[in-house]
């Protein structure tokens, strides 16, 4: 890809990932192409329907989690980096719904080369949560899939309690269930 294709890919997919995390995928390709000031055909081009834009808005999101994640496990000594990751994790899916959907699978169909970066993600994830729990921070009778279920429920509670006051109580309260 040309250098000026691949930045203006990078403007649409930052525009998209602002759009669909604000206001979800009801907003058209035509506001994406305004906001990331690309022509609308430049952003046909590159996705030709709003849904693979979607899928690589959430693609893009994961492969920054997973550097996110790894960075997190490379800097860990004692299993301290998991709750960290784990309360940035629920931070960026409680103001992205776009990220709450794809970990929630709640109506996004994934492509294979899309869920085999989610696995990616996983396993990661699997060993910063093992990490911790050999470190004895986290419980040892939980599992990734219980952590997922966990984010989920703690964004889906923040985002219906939005206590402005205590920003993050009920994610603090539902993350420390995790604790031994």
């Amino acid at each position: 890809m040309r250098a000026d294709a691949r930045r203006n890919r990078a403007r649409i997919l930052e525009a998209a990932g602002q759009a669909f995390a604000a206001e979800g995928l009801g907003v058209s390709l035509d506001e994406i192409a305004r906001r990331a000031e690309v022509g609308p055909g430049t952003v046909h081009r590159h996705f030709p329907t709003k849904e693979a834009l979607y899928e690589a808005v959430i693609a893009n999101h994961l492969e920054q989690l997973i550097v996110q994640a790894r960075e997190a496990l490379a800097a860990d000594r004692a299993g301290s980096a998991f709750f960290p990751f784990l309360r940035r994790l629920v931070g960026e899916a409680g103001a992205k719904q776009d990220l709450t959907d794809a970990l929630a699978g709640a109506g996004v169909t994934l492509t294979d080369a899309t869920r085999q970066t989610a696995v990616r993600l996983q396993q990661i994830f699997a060993e910063l949560l093992a990490c911790a729990q050999k470190a004895g921070v986290v419980r040892n009778d939980v599992d990734g899939e219980d952590v997922q279920a966990i984010v989920v429920a703690a964004v889906t509670g923040e985002r219906r309690r939005a206590d402005r006051a205590r920003p993050g109580r009920l994610a603090d309260l539902v993350l420390d269930g995790l604790r031994p």
